[in-house]
């Protein structure tokens, strides 16, 4: 074959169809391939003139049109059908060859993927992509993990059409066999905790303020313009501007109240709990999405008492405080999961690394990242993003204004899971002592769990129907 491509895509749906172009794009020549080949065709014939496709029918063909060593992206469902891609694909490859899974898998099918690919020779590298379908076509945030070695060969490619801030690509090794994903997966539940608190505070200006949708629109835009600076944030304001042309009334109030998932943030709760990590903010998030889901238990819920509804002098610079010192609280608890993540599996993730590449491309991009990218390179081992001086002092500043919002709230009637999570973590952080040494002498009394003793070493138990007497266990 004439033209050989430095890469290949497989899948050849928006999101692979949109890497493929960026790639080529870039002055890539790429192989395409999907196992519908009208697919191939389409995308060949529609997008040809953006650069250098080699289209190809079959497995067989389209690894023949790849360089050596072949690097190959898969773009498919995850799980049963990354395996069977797999499959198809391995016995035609050779040692030092390399299959990128650039899906949403779960980073333990990524462990396993990893290591049953390498006893044959070949690189798997799952690699997060964030950005949806534009991110793909214009530039995404890229969280490649895998080896060294093959990143040595794939990251000049994958930098390439990354997002770039500063200069710099929003692209990096994040760590061996499954820590791309793993980072992936922790990056999009901390997308769910960030629209959830950007939710409650559009549910307390509109219930709790009295403003329309247009109102609060207005007062996003001048948020954007300050330190909530976010592609989120700028979102929602476009939003909340628009009115429903069949209707003429305002768009969010004509889209039914019920909010899905794919799965990300669930696992990423999940795996929390695995490590003994809170992410309480990620979880509320999560939880939230399940409530909105069930319509027969909110139809039963619905004339349950509850206090007079009014609007209050809630302001929204208030809410603006109460919003990002619970956002600081979320990203917090999702770079200690990573921290815990990485401590757990032996990756070595570099915090400030993860924060700068997810500064551009992906959902969250951000330009508060900025600063937790410093607060990292400052000191990689902080226990946690509040204790960092910028972030410490945004919450004493915030701490009036996030009381009072979610006292506000509670007073209301105003759900707002999100932010009252991220004010008892907050406190519970700062507590001299918390209640769970109650909880730990109940668990000695009924099920002789034993405690530990702040002014003694070891471990201990106390035989509650035999005296009392204390024992060391």
């Amino acid at each position: 074959m004439a033209n050989k491509a430095v890469i290949g895509v497989t899948g050849l749906a928006v999101m692979g169809r949109n890497l493929a172009r960026n790639l080529a794009r870039h002055g890539h020549t790429v192989a395409v391939h999907n196992r519908t080949p009208a697919k191939t065709k389409a995308l060949v014939e529609e997008f040809g003139h953006e650069g250098t496709f080699v289209p190809a029918e079959s497995a067989e063909e389209f690894v023949a049109s790849l360089e050596r060593p072949r690097k190959l992206i898969i773009m498919v469902k995850a799980g049963a059908a990354t395996d069977a891609v797999i499959e198809e694909f391995a016995p035609l490859l050779e040692p030092g060859d390399m299959i990128v899974d650039g899906g949403n898998a779960h980073f333990a099918d990524t462990r396993r993927r990893e290591a049953a690919l390498r006893e044959r020779g070949l690189h798997f590298v799952g690699t997060g992509i964030s950005g949806g379908e534009e991110g793909a076509l214009n530039g995404p945030s890229i969280m490649p993990g895998g080896s060294v070695e093959s990143y040595q060969a794939l990251g000049p490619l994958l930098e390439s059409i990354s997002a770039h801030v500063d200069g710099a690509p929003c692209c990096t090794h994040i760590g061996p066999d499954g820590a791309g994903h793993f980072v992936k997966m922790v990056h999009n539940g901390i997308e769910y905790a960030d629209m959830q608190l950007i939710a409650e505070a559009y549910d307390l200006l509109r219930q709790g303020a009295g403003l329309t949708p247009a109102e609060i629109a207005e007062v996003f835009k001048t948020w954007n313009d300050g330190r909530l600076s976010s592609y989120l944030i700028e979102i929602t304001a476009d939003l909340l501007a628009h009115t429903d042309a069949k209707t003429g009334e305002p768009f969010v109030d004509v889209i039914l109240d019920q909010a899905e998932q794919k799965g990300t943030g669930r696992w990423t709760v999940q795996i929390a709990l695995d490590l003994g990590t809170p992410v309480t903010g990620i979880a509320e998030a999560v939880f939230a999405r399940s409530v909105s889901g069930h319509a027969d238990l909110r139809k039963a819920g619905r004339g349950l008492p509850g206090p007079a509804r009014s609007t209050v002098d809630l302001s929204p610079d208030d809410v603006e405080k109460a919003l990002y010192a619970s956002k600081i609280i979320a990203y917090a608890q999702g770079f200690n999961q990573i921290q815990a993540g990485s401590a757990e599996y032996d990756w070595n993730i570099d915090l400030g690394a993860t924060a700068a590449i997810w500064r551009g491309g992906c959902i969250i991009r951000a330009g508060f990242l900025d600063r937790i990218r410093s607060a990292f390179e400052a000191d990689p081992g902080t226990p946690t993003l509040l204790t960092d001086d910028h972030f410490s002092e945004a919450l004493g500043e915030a701490q009036d204004a996030w009381r009072g919002v979610v006292a506000t709230a509670v007073k209301l009637g105003v759900p707002t899971p999100g932010f009252s999570s991220a004010l008892a973590y907050y406190d519970a952080l700062r507590a001299e002592r918390l209640p769970a040494a109650l909880t730990q002498a109940q668990r000695d009394f009924f099920g002789a769990h034993t405690y530990r003793r702040v002014d003694a070493e070891g471990s201990f138990h106390t035989r509650w129907e035999a005296g009392r007497v204390e024992v060391e266990s």
